[in-house]
């Protein structure tokens, strides 16, 4: 046998380690490729080319290429930046919050007290009720005159008297906010109760036999196991709620004023209202890019947080 030449047998193995680890899984996977490009990438590539185009519904056979024309007047458009602004705002405001509520209600939930499964139903329950529903009850409690959540505010000071809060441009964006809070906060409770609950115990009896106090148990333990959890439904959570444009639409129509009009609302009112498809697609494109770069930074810090 010559030098650079393989036994039969070797070349059967080789060419069945070709099959099994290069060709065999593609040819499994290619149904879910070809579902995903006809789903999502043939569809993202045609609205990136809408973003070109100067494209009016009424006058589907007069759509021109502009090249960056729609993405230049983002710059000059007032409204662009208000929106902006309010996503930010709608963004944050409610990560904020369901975050935080939602990682209280899972440690609570990770305890054993009575009653606890009939309260874990009731906090998972604001995720089961349909976003039309919610944001009509919720509209509902705002009401100044047959809602109790003005009265109430009123009652405890926070207002001077009950007005329609949905009304008023300085609070409008807390409306929706509220809502989304409510209907959000289950999505941490649940995930990162299930995380608490992969965490051994043996750690935590370890640390109260050194002596560690609850607080030190909470940050020295539970955060960093939680960490690569909290990074990534953080990040999901965030392009969810930036693109949840029903609740707004449903309860303030993205009024008064713009007050509440966020980008996934303004891209849709332009897309829909206006028919300017092309100038809602560069809008799309402009949140796309935000977020991308939002979850290039946050899966960054996530592997950081997997290193340590």
């Amino acid at each position: 046998m010559t030098q650079g030449t393989l036994a039969p047998g070797a070349t059967r193995a080789h060419q069945r380690f070709v099959w099994s680890h290069l060709i065999e899984p593609y040819l499994y996977l290619t149904p879910a490729l070809v579902l995903i490009a006809l789903v999502m990438l043939i569809p993202l590539v045609v609205g990136v080319s809408y973003s070109f185009q100067s494209i009016m519904l009424l006058k589907p056979g007069q759509a021109e290429w502009v090249a960056l024309d729609n993405y230049l007047a983002l710059w000059s458009d007032t409204k662009f930046w208000i929106s902006l602004e309010n996503t930010l705002v709608w963004t944050f405001g409610s990560l904020f919050f369901q975050f935080t509520l939602g990682l209280g209600l899972a440690l609570l939930l990770n305890t054993s007290f009575p009653l606890k499964r009939l309260f874990q139903a009731i906090v998972f329950l604001p995720w089961a009720v349909p976003t039309f529903l919610t944001a009509l009850t919720w509209a509902w409690l705002f009401n100044p005159l047959i809602g109790p959540l003005p009265h109430w505010l009123a009652a405890v000071g926070v207002l001077p008297e009950p007005f329609n809060i949905l009304g008023d441009p300085d609070l409008a964006i807390w409306g929706p906010i509220a809502a989304n809070i409510w209907f959000g906060v289950p999505f941490f409770a649940i995930t990162l109760l299930a995380a608490l609950q992969s965490i051994p115990s043996e750690l935590y009896e370890a640390a109260e036999i050194d002596g560690a106090t609850a607080w030190q148990s909470f940050t020295k333990i539970t955060l960093p196991f939680l960490a690569p959890m909290i990074a990534i439904t953080v990040m999901l959570r965030t392009i969810w709620i930036a693109n949840f444009a029903d609740l707004i639409f449903i309860m303030t129509g993205g009024g008064p004023a713009n007050s509440t009009q966020i980008l996934s609302t303004y891209i849709f009112t332009t897309a829909f209202k206006k028919l300017d498809f092309g100038y809602a697609s560069a809008l799309a494109v402009a949140l796309l890019f935000l977020l991308f770069l939002y979850a290039v930074v946050l899966l960054a810090l996530r592997r950081r947080f997997v290193r340590l």
